[in-house]
């Protein structure tokens, strides 16, 4: 794969071999946390309330645990398979909390292949301590036709 950070580039399933990985990471910001609020409607006060945070057992905010689920999808969609991949079905195991400035990183494997095109994926997120914060399986679709793709710019998004 010789993808560039402004282009996606997919892997298809005629290509993908069991054991193949790759990893995806991203740092969860205050933006991040109030926006996935925002966007999903989880208003939990564990995730927004830091005087309401610092009672509970994790002692302060924590993120939503979707939003590490989300960066599964992330990688998905944007690395392995990567574009044009259908995704069918996710297993998810919180195994520790998330906190504010937290850099995840996803690792995919490719764990075995099925008839038509369907792939299941192990997946793992850790933190930068390198302790496991979700683990789970995705089972896909692959695609079938080679995609190399200019990255979509997003908008900017602000936070009154």
């Amino acid at each position: 794969m010789d993808a560039t950070l402004d282009t996606l580039e997919n892997v298809t399933y005629d290509e993908l071999q069991e054991g193949d990985t790759a990893t995806y990471s991203k740092t969860l910001t205050e933006d991040e946390l109030i926006l996935f609020a925002a966007v999903s409607g989880d208003v939990n006060p564990v995730h927004l309330d830091a005087e309401y945070a610092a009672g509970s057992m994790f002692k302060e905010r924590i993120a939503h645990g979707m939003w590490s689920g989300s960066l599964i999808s992330a990688a998905i969609a944007t690395v392995l398979p990567g574009p044009g991949t259908i995704y069918l079905e996710q297993s998810l195991a919180f195994k520790r909390p998330v906190r504010l400035n937290d850099t995840l990183t996803v690792t995919l494997t490719v764990l075995h292949k099925e008839p038509k095109g369907r792939v299941v994926m192990g997946c793992v997120v850790s933190n930068q301590d390198g302790k496991k914060v979700v683990s789970g399986e995705a089972r896909v679709i692959a695609p079938n036709e080679k995609l190399t793709l200019n990255r979509p710019s997003l908008p900017r998004i602000t936070i009154d």
